[in-house]
């Protein structure tokens, strides 16, 4: 073991200066690896003074930035309106999950718009992404290829080609020869993260790099990488199903939590302009069990099913399985449907999932979830045209949720002619919707299910 070597975890970029099977800083375990320094060392800065920085204060109006649209109106959508000049995008998804074949839609697309594009694959040969482009019928679109790892190698090809939006899959098997570590490991990562963004930002170049995520669903790595970019988008989906979600988690140049659709056809990712029509399209007749919420996924409101299933359980600690929700929430709602209501689900296994494979986190969806738990139990079917949202405190009362009115409005759109909300809800949008107004839990469980 070398003396001067610097322990790491990859979780967070904390250095430790020795090996532990837990990081102190974040809490997370087995993510300490062991790594050799860097072989020039920080240098002083020494006396020579610096220039005065420019200073301007809150009121200087500048231009916003300008944007380059694609054909794929779903992706300019989560980028905020389009791709910016000298922008860094993180992109990261599960292996196989179709970030590859997203990101060269997307150079095609914004190629034949009018941009310069490279595509620089540290995974596959120049063939296997020509085989790919074949597939999915982009063998007109000029972008230009090329298979490197050598980080030294690949800036000094962007600088001489100046390229308007290069793409790099992916950022873990760079590598940087003056960094005395292997590819994939944090130094290797940080130090490859901060020369690809500090040449975008230096040469206005447009960089989107692919970042693998860990078991946990987050991009390998340190976090530092995630601050270095400008957006992190996140492709999410099931394998088993054909929809998958581009979501922002950040963007200095638009709205955080906006998401795209897609659906995976043989051809490649086809855009979904109503993903509320596409999530409901299997639901033809009321079941118990399943429960219409109206959510908000950025600025976009999506209705997406609950389902739930309960049934006796042989064991002696029921089964808990949730998919697409928050399973810490789903036992605050078991545990105040018990205490609130006196509706118990000891001896019960609870099975909760969203259809179609999207993932829901905003509170909003409590009481869709309660419905569909109570519908589940009482084997009664809710009403086909109806809508449930609203968020559920601990005593039991229901809260208003933010954008009432959108998510009326796109109930409305799609058919539904009943909406159950929470008291002082703002139903400006609803024209044309039988509201149910609910004060709290137990009101809502008398009236639908006549019991509490």
């Amino acid at each position: 073991m070398a003396k001067n070597s610097s322990f790491t975890c990859t979780a967070c970029g904390a250095v430790h200066k020795k090996w532990a099977g837990r990081c102190d800083a974040c809490g997370a375990w087995n993510t300490i690896i062991e790594e050799a320094p860097l072989s020039a060392g920080a240098r002083s800065l020494g006396p020579t003074r610096g220039r005065q920085v420019p200073l301007t204060d809150l009121s200087t109006e500048e231009m916003p930035p300008p944007r380059t649209t694609s054909t794929m109106e779903e992706l300019d959508r989560v980028l905020g309106g389009g791709l910016v000049p000298a922008s860094a995008i993180l992109v990261g998804g599960d292996p196989g999950i179709g970030k590859s074949t997203l990101l060269l839609q997307a150079a095609a697309s914004f190629a034949r718009a009018g941009l310069k594009c490279l595509y620089i694959s540290g995974e596959e040969a120049s063939a296997q992404v020509r085989m790919r482009a074949q597939r999915l019928g982009l063998t007109d679109a000029p972008v230009q290829l090329a298979a490197e790892t050598n980080l030294r190698d690949i800036l000094t090809t962007l600088d001489a080609e100046r390229p308007q939006l290069a793409i790099i899959d992916s950022i873990q098997t760079m590598w940087a020869d003056h960094v005395e570590s292997a590819p994939g490991s944090v130094a290797q990562v940080r130090q490859a993260a901060h020369e690809l963004v500090t040449f975008a930002k230096r040469r206005g170049v447009s960089v989107i790099l692919v970042g693998h995520v860990t078991k946990e669903g987050q991009i390998a790595g340190p976090r530092v990488v995630e601050h270095m970019v400008d957006t992190v988008l996140y492709f999410e989906g099931e394998r088993g199903h054909q929809f998958r979600i581009l979501r922002a988690v950040k963007n200095r140049f638009g709205p955080a939590d906006e998401i795209g659709v897609f659906e995976m056809t043989g051809g490649g990712l086809a855009q979904v302009s109503n993903p509320s029509a596409l999530f409901l399209s299997e639901r033809d007749q009321p079941n118990a069990g399943s429960v219409v919420f109206a959510g908000i996924e950025g600025t976009r409101p999506v209705l997406v099913e609950f389902q739930a299933l309960v049934a006796p359980s042989p064991l002696g600690t029921p089964r808990r399985t949730v998919v697409g929700w928050d399973g810490g929430r789903l036992a605050m709602i078991l545990a105040v449907l018990e205490s609130r209501c006196g509706i118990p689900f000891a001896g019960l296994d609870v099975y909760l999932n969203v259809a179609g494979g999207l993932r829901i986190n905003e509170p909003a969806a409590d009481l869709a979830v309660a419905a569909a738990l109570l519908s589940a139990r009482e084997d009664v079917a809710l009403p086909a045209d109806t809508v449930v949202f609203g968020e559920i405190s601990l005593s039991g009362a229901l809260r208003p949720v933010g954008q009432t009115e959108n998510r009326l409005k796109e109930a409305q759109k799609l058919g539904f002619t009943q909406a159950i909300v929470p008291r002082r809800s703002k139903t400006g949008g609803g024209e044309g919707l039988m509201m149910r107004e609910m004060a709290d839990l137990t009101t809502f469980v008398g009236d639908m299910f006549g019991a509490g």
